[in-house]
């Protein structure tokens, strides 16, 4: 599947004006052959080569890398020389551009696993990990595991690794080496998540999309390290309409003419609405909810018929209709799609946790930004209609500081108690990013800091417990996540919903007790 070598690679960068020198390179070392791309040393193997770069690379990485076969490295013009005398003679490719060189670079010694295979691509600020998720139940159908490949931010399967996700959108060297795993594997399908930092730092670049899907837009990952300002951003995602074949597009999120104008550039476009707005492809009509449940009439091109989802969250018709709209543009048939659909669960999404008395409920949600909240919160008030709302969440370090004040702003505006704690603080102090979002709490709203994760949630269970009638206990954020980013490492923690089922217990028996 793949005969490239390194000259040919040496070739393919000086034509796209992203190789600025050559070392070392003989023509017998030119000759070398060369079958994957990597950069992290601890995944390299024999035949390929390694990528030079980040702020924390050091040269004992490159030593490692060789050691384990590497044939050649790709590095910037900047650190050339001192790799050089790290690696002696070995063959380098020096790039005026190392992100896109190394996207390129990635994309042919995998030998374009993207032409074997049909990869789906979601982007959004809301919903990415939800429609992967419905899409990979209906392409695997009665099968798990068994036709789909996902990429995204909960987790990473390619038939060879499974994994839990650091990044919604990888590498290009490891999107690439996930790409080839399934080609590898047999899996026809490929099914991943497209961030704002994927699509604006190249790591897509050379990538095939069979399908791209627009969800919405919202503001978000507003920093320094990430998009200065919402053009920048908005304009990040928009680049996903210039790699793919055709587009699915939501008609009922902000700025939907602008997205839709855009997405006119593909071949084939369907567009979707949960409100049932004119021209749109794919639509949905008497919409219905209960504990636990929504249920729909589908309008598709080909079928109409009634779609029930096994999970809360009227916005969670939104990305039926988008996995819908997906299958419709790969010839997926209605009968392979409804049942599936229905069985669907995301990890850490919507996931409804009861108790035996059906007084305390909990809901975990990966919800973490402001058109998360708006979409989420006038669901739970209107799914769960008399409930108390406790809602527990944190904002991250280092990114997207606009939440530490969006957040309490908008979960006061239906939530009746307040919760602060961790949610990934990396760098930056949990005590002033809570600060931070207490200070930006209204006035007359209830609530408190509560720095450790677990104390937080028994107390959320705690409080309601405590009051009058039935109460939601909404934990947010983390979803079913395992590790906790601290400093520059990923601490091992315990899942929410966990927590929230040891708090449950323990009440019980404390109640029993005390009898």
């Amino acid at each position: 599947m793949n005969t490239t070598n390194l000259s040919g690679i040496a070739e393919l960068l000086r034509a796209r004006g992203t190789l600025a020198e050559v070392r070392n390179l003989t023509q017998e070392a030119g000759a070398t052959p060369v079958t994957g791309c990597d950069c992290d040393s601890r995944v390299v193997r024999p035949g390929h080569v390694f990528v030079c770069k980040g702020q924390a690379f050091r040269p004992v990485y490159l030593v490692s890398a060789l050691e384990k076969g590497a044939v050649a490295y790709l590095c910037d013009e900047e650190h050339a020389d001192s790799l050089e005398q790290a690696a002696p003679g070995v063959p380098a490719l020096v790039a005026s551009d190392l992100r896109r060189a190394m996207a390129y670079a990635s994309a042919d010694a995998f030998g374009h696993p993207d032409h074997d295979i049909k990869v789906v691509g979601i982007t959004g600020t809301k919903g990415k990990s939800t429609v992967s998720y419905m899409l990979r139940s209906v392409l695997d159908g009665e099968k798990p595991y068994s036709g789909t490949g996902v990429i995204g931010s909960i987790d990473t399967f390619d038939g060879v690794e499974n994994s839990e996700s650091h990044n919604t959108t990888p590498e290009s060297p490891d999107l690439w080496r996930h790409l080839a795993n399934a080609r590898e594997a047999g899996l026809p399908y490929m099914d991943m998540e497209v961030s704002s930092q994927g699509l604006k730092y190249d790591r897509v670049l050379g990538l095939t999309l069979d399908v791209a899907c627009f969800l919405n837009i919202g503001r978000d990952h507003i920093s320094p390290v990430e998009h200065p300002d919402f053009e920048d951003y908005f304009e990040s995602k928009l680049r996903i309409f210039d790699i793919c074949r055709s587009a699915v597009i939501n008609m009922d999120c902000e700025h939907a003419d602008v997205i839709a104008e855009r997405g006119s550039r593909c071949p084939r476009v369907l567009r979707f609405s949960a409100e049932g707005r004119e021209g749109a492809d794919v639509w949905a009509s008497d919409i219905q909810s209960g504990y636990g449940y929504v249920q729909f009439v589908a309008h598709t091109p080909s079928w109409e018929g009634n779609c029930v989802l096994s999970m809360p969250g009227l916005f969670n018709v939104d990305n039926a209709l988008a996995t819908i709209a997906i299958c419709e543009l790969l010839g997926i048939p209605e009968e392979d799609i409804v049942g599936p659909l229905s069985r669907a669960k995301v990890p850490g999404r919507m996931e409804l946790l009861s108790t035996p008395d059906q007084k305390v409920t909990a809901l975990v949600d990966y919800a973490h930004n402001k058109l998360s909240y708006q979409r989420f919160f006038p669901s739970v008030k209107k799914e769960f209609p008399g409930y108390r709302i406790i809602a527990l969440f944190g904002a991250p370090g280092g990114k997207a500081y606009e939440r530490r004040t969006e957040l309490p702003q908008e979960a006061a505006k239906w939530a009746d108690y307040l919760i602060y704690t961790e949610e990934d603080p990396a760098n930056d102090p949990l005590e002033e990013i809570c600060q931070q979002m207490a200070d930006a709490t209204p006035a007359g709203t209830p609530y408190e800091v509560i720095l450790d994760r677990e104390a937080a949630v028994r107390r959320a269970t705690e409080l309601a417990y405590e009051g009058e009638g039935p109460a939601i206990v909404c934990l947010l954020a983390k979803g079913d996540e395992t590790r906790q980013h601290e400093g520059n490492d990923f601490v091992p923690c315990r899942p929410d919903g966990d927590i929230f089922q040891d708090a449950v217990r323990e009440h019980a028996a404390k109640a029993k007790a005390e009898q």
